[in-house]
């Protein structure tokens, strides 16, 4: 966890959404490609000193978000409203900073959030140039009520998520998450997938829906799915969903 504020300082809370499309994840890189180097980039200009911003997590390259949630610390004296007019004003189009408000200094982007809400889109078939670089463009049938009915009876609910998450150079004990919603949301060719946990592991969304896609093409069953759950080995019969269909909706707090 961070260190409460230096004195004179003051803990910002920031909720930010941007389109991920041309960025290389949340995550600072090293050649600044990152979407947490440009806001830093422009809280250093503003405040003449370095500033490093926490995130609730990071999302990986291509990966959008409508509520992702930083918090900072920072000594400014002219409000909220002036402060985030300010910060906004330097950032390029493809990140909007919604809200901007100063916390407790036991807050903690990370470490205070209780949930998160996803969503992840598909499109069944061909779509506009303006919606293709937000949508998983799917060009075979699906059973989408089978995968609605592989949501609720085999992942909703507390399980062990392993078999359902990618390696990413730490080995994580604790694997078990709690899925309180996972929704198959179809009208006419698009296709929304909703979840919601107590946390998610590493691409753990992008896996589910793309075992939720074998289920709805045939290629996994039910039982087959729950065997795979059970099991907490990740194989080839969970293919990791692309990452420009899915979206960091909210955080909860």
């Amino acid at each position: 966890m961070t260190s409460a504020p230096e004195q004179g300082a003051t803990r910002w809370k920031c909720v930010c959404a941007y389109d991920g499309t041309h960025f290389a994840g949340w995550q600072s890189q090293s050649a600044g490609s990152a979407i947490q180097d440009v806001i830093e980039a422009r809280l250093a200009r503003i405040l003449g000193g370095s500033v490093r911003i926490h995130a609730s997590g990071r999302t990986d390259a291509g990966v959008h978000a409508r509520g992702q949630v930083f918090h900072f610390d920072a000594a400014w004296r002219h409000g909220p409203e002036k402060f985030l007019t300010a910060l906004a004003a330097g950032l390029p189009q493809t990140i909007q900073l919604r809200t901007l408000r100063a916390v407790d200094a036991g807050f903690h982007a990370r470490f205070s959030a209780t949930g998160k809400l996803y969503s992840y889109r598909i499109c069944l078939g061909d779509t506009d140039p303006f919606t293709r670089p937000y949508v998983w463009r799917f060009h075979r049938p699906l059973d989408t009520d089978r995968m609605a009915q592989a949501a609720t009876e085999v992942l909703l609910g507390r399980h062990d998520f392993k078999a359902f998450s990618a390696f990413n150079g730490t080995e994580r004990s604790d694997t078990v998450r709690d899925l309180r919603r996972l929704d198959v949301l179809r009208r006419g060719r698009s296709l929304r997938i909703v979840a919601e946990a107590d946390g998610f592991l590493y691409k753990m969304v992008r896996s589910l829906v793309g075992a939720l896609v074998a289920v709805g093409e045939g290629k996994l069953s039910i039982e087959q799915l729950r065997e795979l759950r059970d099991s907490r080995e990740r194989t080839a019969a969970v293919h990791t969903a692309p990452p420009e269909g899915l979206f960091l909706e909210r955080v909860i707090y």
